[in-house]
């Protein structure tokens, strides 16, 4: 039987909480899902993530919660995060940094799944090399000995340092997908090697937007280049969106990969894998 893992890419504010809460039960309990990792970072108002949501998330069926460069806008997240062990920071933080950036959980099915959180430096805050993070964790819990599965997180700003980085772990992770650029990119595939990649697994949240946040302020911030309010999630019905896999239990490497999106205005996609399974 083939391993199913859900991530779920960045939620944002209530419409992107109320999306989550209203499709992942039912996704797990029909489609089987065994393991599920969410991006967490903007849960809060579009501005990091709070305990309370977290355990919401976690009461809802996530596994875990990674995070990215809006982790501390909480500022009581540095606290908390310390005794929340599946509520990951980028692994690239600087030693010293509250929380962790990677670990070995346990699946509902019994397996080992390692997720590593990673954050990149194109047109990011300098931060550690993630290649050379990611690469650590990766042979701390290797695929197969350590972990039966392997997921990173890599939340980045530039495409060619996420399809980089796909390439560069080909064949020693399950999945590495992209997080923080909010839209769904439509390259989801499985790489020769069998790792599952996609550049970016899109937002959680109300699509009626400007990247999860109400229009009218990044409009007249690109007219005028004048700050004129806060940024404020947007209302209305979120979409879920994310990125399925089945992978194989005997190598830990993915068989197929497919997107998620439900709710709200994008268009709709459930794979085929799963309703072949579940039909």
């Amino acid at each position: 039987m083939s391993f199913n893992l859900l991530f779920i890419g960045d939620v944002v504010g209530r419409a992107g909480r109320d999306a989550v809460a209203d499709h992942l039960p039912g996704l797990i309990d029909r489609y089987d899902v065994h393991f599920v990792v969410l991006n967490g970072e903007n849960a809060a108002h579009g501005f990091g993530i709070t305990e309370a949501i977290c355990e919401q998330f976690f009461d809802l069926g996530v596994d875990v919660i990674t995070l990215g460069n809006h982790s501390w806008d909480q500022r009581d997240a540095l606290v908390f995060i310390e005794r929340i062990p599946n509520l990951l920071r980028p692994v690239t933080y600087p030693a010293g940094t509250p929380g962790r950036g990677a670990g070995l959980f346990k699946a509902r099915t019994g397996e080992q799944v390692l997720v590593v959180n990673a954050m990149g430096r194109l047109f990011m805050d300098a931060m550690e090399d993630p290649f050379a993070a990611v690469d650590r964790e990766l042979a701390a819990c290797p695929l197969g000995q350590v972990s039966d599965f392997a997921v990173v997180d890599f939340h980045a700003e530039a495409t060619s340092e996420k399809q980089a980085l796909g390439a560069h772990v080909d064949g020693r992770a399950t999945l590495v997908v992209g997080t923080h650029t909010h839209v769904p990119t439509a390259d989801h595939r499985v790489l020769p090697d069998g790792t599952a990649f996609q550049t970016d697994a899109g937002m959680t949240g109300a699509y009626d937007s400007i990247i999860g946040m109400d229009k009218v302020e990044p409009v007249q911030r690109f007219l005028t280049k004048v700050p004129q309010a806060r940024f404020s999630p947007a209302d209305g019905e979120g979409s879920l969106c994310g990125l399925a896999v089945l992978a194989d239990p005997a190598t830990g490497l993915a068989l197929e990969c497919a997107p998620v999106r439900i709710g709200g205005d994008v268009s709709p996609a459930i794979p085929s894998f799963w309703q072949d399974r579940h039909s």
